[in-house]
């Protein structure tokens, strides 16, 4: 038996189960995350995350999907981790440091008149591109746009890393897109080894695009920050929208900038708690 306080927050709908481990400590953590996720016998959430001490930063991610598996990051999570850290007293700065498994994130908290964090601005750090890293099994420097076979059908595909791999495909209407059906084609495929990430996108104008996500590990999920990133560097690469613009998401809208002089990603959104508890598991 363990029990643990935790507190529930989103980030445009993508939610996730938080625990403070200053104070609380969360055993046989993969399978723990597995059982607070199930939207049916758990808590309900698209993960589990950690908030620990840091020996390089301000405070240390670790977070798991809803299957159990760990992920390298989420910019959804970064983000209501900032506003966790700062409206419960943890600190009281206003730009934060992160370690997390892709690499240290900076978080500028962006304050409201009663002093709380409303939105985090997030340096998501420089977009990889290279397949062999991201991984893709590709011999291209580069893959974009790309013709990939998945059920039968050929998509034009687009490959980036934002800490964690994503590939991006554009489609006409995602609002009718069967993700349920298409999304695990493309997170099993033969050509991604550690699985994938895919964005269905949707080209609104160049300044905003439309699109929805399906997550190795948790399926289809209202928001993704990194993969808010991956795809608008994916479409600013293939010239479909300028170096800022807004992703429209199930659950929100994100704000990204690519600063192509430092090459960072800046990514900018809500955070949010739902609520309070504790929790007993077998």
């Amino acid at each position: 038996m363990q029990t643990f306080n935790f507190t529930k927050m989103h980030g445009a709908g993508n939610d996730y189960i938080y625990v403070n481990c200053f104070s609380e400590k969360v055993e046989d953590i993969n399978a723990t995350a597995k059982l607070v996720s199930d939207r049916h016998f758990g808590i309900g959430s698209d993960g589990l995350v950690l908030i620990c001490p840091s020996d390089v930063a301000d405070f240390r991610m670790d977070m798991y999907n809803s299957d159990g598996t760990q992920a390298e990051m989420c910019g959804n999570a970064t983000r209501c981790v900032g506003k966790y850290v700062h409206d419960r007293g943890l600190t009281d700065k206003t730009t934060v440091t992160l370690e997390t498994l892709a690499g240290i994130k900076i978080l500028n908290l962006n304050l409201n008149d009663k002093g709380e964090v409303e939105t985090v601005c997030v340096n998501m750090g420089q977009p990889e591109l290279n397949p062999k890293n991201i991984p893709i099994d590709s011999e291209l420097d580069r893959f974009i746009q790309q013709p990939v076979e998945v059920d039968g059908k050929e998509y034009l595909v687009t490959g980036v890393s934002m800490g964690n791999p994503h590939a991006i495909t554009y489609i006409d209407d995602v609002d009718n897109l069967e993700i349920e059906k298409i999304g695990p084609k493309f997170e099993n495929h033969k050509m991604f080894p550690k699985r994938i990430n895919t964005e269905f996108a949707q080209i609104v104008d160049r300044k905003t695009i439309k699109m929805r996500v399906w997550e190795r590990g948790a399926g289809e999920t209202l928001a993704c920050g990194t993969g808010a990133c991956a795809t608008m560097v994916a479409a600013n690469l293939s010239d479909l929208v300028d170096d800022e613009a807004e992703l429209l998401l199930v659950g929100g809208t994100l704000k990204i900038k690519w600063d192509k002089k430092e090459n960072n990603i800046y990514m900018t959104g809500p955070a949010a708690f739902v609520f309070d508890g504790t929790i007993t598991l077998e």
